[in-house]
């Protein structure tokens, strides 16, 4: 049985590592089994990366004007490894709306 606990640490470690080498300012914490990313200086919301249990694969999440979270698209979400979601959650504006 993998630990989830050793999973969070690792893809918080990872989030850490990203957040450094592009300049900081994003802080992550953990609700629900997801890893949410928000803006330190203003605490808005940036990302949710779901662990989908397979290798380091996460679902991308979004702050939507509805004030919740929602899949990138409808089709059943955006599914990626952790280090590519990471960079496509830095550049791309919809990540970016309530910053």
């Amino acid at each position: 049985m993998y630990d989830l606990r050793m999973l969070y640490d690792e893809t918080v470690a990872r989030i850490e590592a990203f957040d450094d080498a592009n300049g900081g300012g994003v802080g992550s914490y953990k609700n629900k089994g997801s890893c949410h990313l928000y803006l330190l200086e203003t605490e808005a919301p940036i990302a949710r990366l779901k662990p989908t249990g397979n290798g380091d694969e996460v679902r991308l999440g979004y702050w939507s004007h509805r004030r919740k979270w929602e899949d990138i698209d409808d089709m059943g979400g955006v599914v990626m490894p952790l280090d590519d979601a990471l960079e496509f959650i830095a550049n791309e504006a919809v990540f970016w709306t309530w910053t």
